[in-house]
């Protein structure tokens, strides 16, 4: 690196291997065999169906504050607060989805983080958008149905399918 007329060369640094341990190395790399096997073991849950949960979610939160109330608007209000959670997931899981997220480990976490981002942003802007939206708008009614609509996301973890067992 040359600075102010000096050149300094950099060194990188890296521990001493240790030259005889009695003691196993802290993780041991899986074979292609078992890499196989401990992906069909360990339980899959598809970002589209957390998003079709929350739709349905959203939609019986909706019927249920119109038939409680008796008013329209509020199950209006109630089904575009689901709404501002399940556009904006659907999103999200699109960009997860999509043939570049997954290309390696640093492509995957910079397009989680974009993606989220994205999700958070389009949140808030249907948020914003809810009073020109919704004629008559219901905040507590939106509220609910967005709150309900997002708990999804806890009951889709809670019953995420345990270790596959083998059938042999």
């Amino acid at each position: 690196m040359i600075f102010q007329g000096c050149t300094v060369e950099s060194k990188k640094r890296v521990a001493p291997l240790p030259e005889t341990t009695d003691e196993a190395p802290p993780f041991k790399p899986l074979t292609a065999e078992e890499a196989r096997r401990l992906r069909e073991q360990l339980p899959v849950v598809s970002p589209w169906g957390v998003v079709a949960g929350q739709g349905a979610v959203g939609l019986v939160t909706a019927l249920a504050a119109w038939a409680v109330t008796g008013r329209q608007n509020v199950g209006w209000s109630a089904g575009y607060g689901a709404l501002a959670v399940v556009i904006p997931a659907a999103i999200f899981a699109r960009g997860l989805t999509g043939r570049f997220a997954s290309l390696n480990a640093g492509t995957a976490a910079f397009g989680f983080m974009v993606w989220e981002m994205v999700k958070i942003a389009s949140s808030i802007a249907l948020m914003a958008a809810a009073p020109a939206l919704v004629p008559a708008l219901s905040w507590p009614a939106l509220l609910v149905g967005l709150v309900l609509t997002m708990k999804v996301y806890w009951v889709a973890l809670a019953f995420t399918p345990r270790q596959r067992q083998k059938l042999s």
